[in-house]
């Protein structure tokens, strides 16, 4: 090609040709340089794994071989260790159901004042709509260790210390899902709500009928993330109940961890116990987890 036209390989000269021979050779292979780039993810799939095989690896391991051992296999393979990680404590199974209720309370909380706040924010039009957004958005840069001490006082004057209410309530609104739900809300095109008007709907019946049905993969992101959150949560449950009835999950795996000492394959065993149910949700609901984040930035 020359000048943007494609010139018959018989016109051109003896160099040019051996020129274009030149670069044609210098070319690496199309399948070498896939294969280098299939090379590269798979190791950093496994990089980014490993520690969790490891984890799972070690909780098969009697004590001594898990304190002790550089082996990453075990020599015996102990499945028991899972049914004595569950009954160790005693109240595993009260943290596990407590932790059950606290995050599906928390998603829902959390889905429908995301759901009315982010509707507000995308599609009404009220005075200083865009400084409150701003304001909202500002919150998110906030770390939660600010956060901590007034939140706790403001429990201790409510009376809500060991209760659930203390675990939940506070909890139940999220920045980024407002801000989430927002960026999807605006995606949706306006024609649908010219039309819905003009069949005498109102916000309201607009959200409920058109808007959430066609927000799944935005809802299923927030609620994800949200459950993610409230499920791996230790600060604030460890600071706001005192009564091992009302702890979750993770305070509870967190009493492996003694003054006596560590029963290291137990504490892996709770905590791959711990892992497995958000895994599980992850793989079930990937497709819509995806598409949801890659629509934050539509019309921002």
């Amino acid at each position: 090609m020359m000048n943007g036209e494609i010139v018959p390989t018989e016109t051109l000269s003896p160099e040019q040709l051996g020129k274009k021979t030149e670069v044609v050779a210098r070319r690496p292979p199309r399948r070498i340089s896939g294969y280098l780039l299939h090379l590269a993810l798979i190791a950093g799939a496994v990089w980014s794994v490993f520690p969790f095989i490891w984890m799972v690896l070690t909780s098969l391991k009697g004590y001594v071989e898990a304190a002790a051992s550089q082996a990453i296999l075990p020599q015996h393979w102990l499945f028991s260790n899972y049914a004595a990680a569950w009954n160790e404590v005693g109240m595993f199974p009260r943290y596990f159901a407590n932790t059950i209720f606290i995050s599906a309370a928390t998603v829902l909380g959390v889905l429908v004042t995301s759901t009315l706040a982010g509707y507000a924010f995308a599609r009404m039009s009220f005075p200083g709509r865009n400084l409150l957004f701003v304001i909202l958005l500002a919150t998110m840069m906030v770390p939660f260790e600010v956060t901590l001490v007034p939140n706790f006082i403001l429990m201790r004057r409510l009376g809500w210390i060991d209760t659930y209410s203390a675990l939940i309530i506070p909890w139940t609104a999220s920045a980024f899902s407002i801000f989430l739900m927002r960026q999807f809300f605006r995606s949706i095109p306006g024609e649908l709500y010219d039309a819905a008007v003009i069949d005498g709907s109102t916000h309201l019946r607009f959200l409920v009928s058109i808007v959430i049905p066609l927000s799944k993969p935005a809802l299923i992101t927030s609620a994800l993330l949200t459950f993610l959150g409230s499920w791996n949560s230790l600060m604030w449950p460890l600071l706001v109940t005192n009564s091992p009835q009302l702890r979750p999950l993770q305070v509870g795996v967190a009493t492996f961890i003694t003054d006596a000492g560590t029963q290291v394959q137990l504490l892996l065993a709770a905590v791959t116990i711990s892992v497995v149910p958000v895994i599980l949700l992850y793989l079930f609901l990937q497709r819509w987890f995806i598409e949801g984040i890659a629509t934050i930035g539509i019309r921002g």
